[in-house]
């Protein structure tokens, strides 16, 4: 009986790209793309700041904890970062001891990623300009290993852009599947709303194509795409360029309507803040009003 294996596409970021590739490397034959966020490809210079890494299985878990929010930048933040970081510090807090020495000796264990079979076409690095963890030279070593990858960068996000700024990565992420010749499926998504089963979808054209390569393993004993299976017809190449350009608009439009929601909704809150603020002051007013009223009619 044979075993049925399923090409996958990873997304990692930071230390998440650095396993993400080792899983690449160690079995070749299941994954399809690579998505990597402020990622590296040594851990070298973690291990040389990490001397005391042989202890971390002995170190008490608070200064665990200290250690690994020294990293997360303190200062000001703009408002989908600053949200991010939050939600992580507050996930660290959760961690046991054993989970945060995992993590670090992972961080610290000397390792590098070795010669991928996966082509270039197939990675896409997705980095940030602002400030990151991640050192700039760690950063442009990834690069200069898969120099045929597509690159990808956000103004802002921080050391969480998945968090801080999901939906420019959800973009992101849909153009590297395109790219790799996965199509979408809305008729699987709940709540769709699809009129007639597959009509008007790619779904049953992406069930026969993934029947085909099933039914039709390539030859040699390697199921990794080549550059030319992964790129779109040439007669639709003009249609893919448009839809492309239409989502890049269609978020950078949502962009800007989410920062003039959250102008608004702090002009609201300052609005709110000021009304509770003079609160005593009109009921005082109103109190002082009426009681010199009184004292007139009584004088009258």
């Amino acid at each position: 009986m044979g075993i049925l294996f399923f090409n996958i596409h990873l997304y990692g970021t930071s230390l998440g790209g650095f396993l993400a590739q080792l899983y690449a490397q160690h079995r070749p034959r299941r994954v399809r793309s690579l998505i990597l966020s402020n990622s590296f490809v040594e851990t070298h210079d973690f291990a040389a700041a990490m001397p005391w890494a042989p202890m971390v299985s002995w170190t008490p878990s608070f200064l665990l904890k200290r250690y690994v929010l020294t990293g997360i930048r303190d200062g000001p933040h703009e408002p989908f970062i600053a949200d991010s970081v939050d939600f992580v510090v507050s996930q660290v807090e959760t961690l046991s001891k054993d989970d945060l020495a995992a993590r670090l000796t992972l961080t610290a264990d000397v390792a590098s990623i070795g010669p991928l079979l996966l082509s270039d076409s197939c990675i896409t690095i997705i980095d940030t300009n602002d400030y990151c963890a991640i050192p700039q030279q760690l950063k442009d070593q990834l690069s200069e290993k898969y120099p045929g990858a597509r690159r990808a960068f956000l103004k802002s996000g921080g050391d969480f852009p998945f968090l801080s700024r999901s939906d420019e990565v959800n973009l992101h992420l849909q153009l590297h599947l395109r790219r790799v010749g996965v199509e979408a499926k809305p008729d699987l998504v709940r709540g769709s709303n699809s009129k007639d089963g597959n009509e008007g979808s790619p779904s049953g054209t992406n069930d026969r194509r993934e029947d085909a390569d099933h039914d039709h393993p390539s030859i040699g004993g390697s199921d990794n795409p080549t550059s030319e299976d992964n790129l779109p017809p040439a007669s639709d190449a003009s249609n893919a360029q448009n839809s492309d350009n239409q989502i890049l608009l269609a978020a950078a439009l949502s962009s800007r309507q989410g920062k003039h929601i959250v102008a608004i909704n702090r002009y609201q809150l300052i609005q709110t803040l000021i009304g509770i603020y003079l609160l005593p002051f009109y009921v005082e007013s109103i109190y002082a009003t009426s009681d010199h009223c009184w004292k007139f009619r009584q004088f009258v």
